[in-house]
């Protein structure tokens, strides 16, 4: 065998291989770049992060979903949004089991699982993104502009806004249906990664992603978010709240919380976007250094999205009552250690300052 054939060899393997993440061929100049070492660090972090973030999931969320369910008018504007944005995260935690078995093993699930997983990863992700910022628009109204927002804040408003979320989503999401599909790797066995159409097809549509995430999915969230919590913060100085700075304190960390976990791994999306259209020749160890840095951040970012209701109940008031009173419920020996007083057990709202 001459050395043409043994370069026609070569490259036949090195284009059926597919990474773990299949973004990480991205032009030509990156075709022979073989991530193994990051596919190993990868295989050794994501199954046991992505195993302990669905658990974690499904505990809390499950237990904001009870408290909700127990203490609370379902009906309400803000409580819709939260049961939403519980379902959202479930919704997202559900596909994290099969992802880490994948990373462990192979994709052993077929192609119609490959394509329902990968498509409830990304509406969940999505739209868990959205209904945070919906329950801070929400949270603003209220505050801000309380005597208009008894005309706007209707339940009718909510439910219409919640399905226009999930539509918003599915529609941001329905490219892993498309794409997706099981494949056979000679280094990883069965993949379930996106392949069927030429590569400039997928690299327009990886780039799409790329901006559809950073732009509708964190710049514009967080730009809400800012704009609302600082005209909270704003407003509730000039009253004469008792305990003003504890919610302002309050308002501080969530706002801090938010840009920390989202801001690192968009700014590696964006990176990853900026390399894909270079026109210059982007070295193997750069993609490496993104990949790296994707996973780490990423896991971050998945992690505020799966405890966010969480996050977001326990620093009020309300709901820390009714989590009390279930505590002292079904642990007596607790109840003379714990205030279980039963005002406030009805409001519009379990996540009030």
């Amino acid at each position: 065998m001459n050395d043409d054939d043994n370069y026609a060899l070569f490259k036949d393997l090195y284009d059926a291989y597919n990474s773990t993440d299949p973004s990480y061929f991205d032009n030509e100049t990156q075709l022979l770049c073989v991530p193994q070492a990051v596919n190993k660090f990868g295989a050794r972090l994501i199954p046991v992060f992505y195993y302990t973030i669905s658990l974690l999931s499904y505990l809390g969320n499950g237990l904001v979903l009870f408290i909700i369910y127990k203490f609370e008018n379902l009906r309400t504007v803000t409580n819709i949004f939260l049961l939403n944005l519980v379902l959202s995260n479930l919704l997202f935690a559900s596909s994290l089991p099969f992802l880490a078995t994948y990373h462990l093993f192979e994709w052993i699930f077929g192609v119609a699982l490959c394509k329902i997983v990968s498509s409830a990863y990304f509406i969940g992700f999505y739209s868990s993104i959205l209904f945070l910022t919906l329950m801070t628009l929400d949270r603003y109204l209220a505050v801000v502009h309380a005597v208009a927002a008894t005309k706007t804040r209707k339940k009718a408003h909510a439910i219409t806004a919640s399905v226009a979320v999930w539509c918003i989503s599915i529609v941001a999401s329905v490219k892993e249906l498309v794409f997706k599909n099981v494949g056979k790797s000679p280094f990883n066995g069965l993949t379930c990664e996106e392949s069927g159409y030429s590569k400039s097809t997928m690299e327009r549509w990886r780039l799409v992603t790329y901006y559809q995430q950073f732009l509708l999915f964190f710049l514009l969230p967080l730009t809400v978010v800012m704009y609302c919590y600082i005209s909270i913060t704003i407003r509730i100085l000039s009253t004469r709240m008792k305990e003003k700075c504890h919610t302002i304190k309050l308002i501080f960390v969530i706002i801090f919380t938010f840009f920390a976990c989202w801001t690192p791994y968009n700014i590696v999306i964006f990176l990853r976007a900026l390399l894909v259209t270079s026109k210059e020749e982007v070295l193997c160890s750069d993609w490496e250094s993104l990949d790296y840095a994707l996973y780490v951040t990423r896991n971050i970012a998945y992690l505020y999205c799966c405890i966010s209701p969480v996050f977001y109940t326990f620093v009020g008031k309300k709901f820390q009552s009714h989590f009390r009173r279930l505590m002292a419920k079904n642990i007596p020996c607790l109840k003379r250690h714990m205030n279980t007083s039963s005002q406030s057990t009805r409001s519009t709202s379990a996540y009030e300052y």
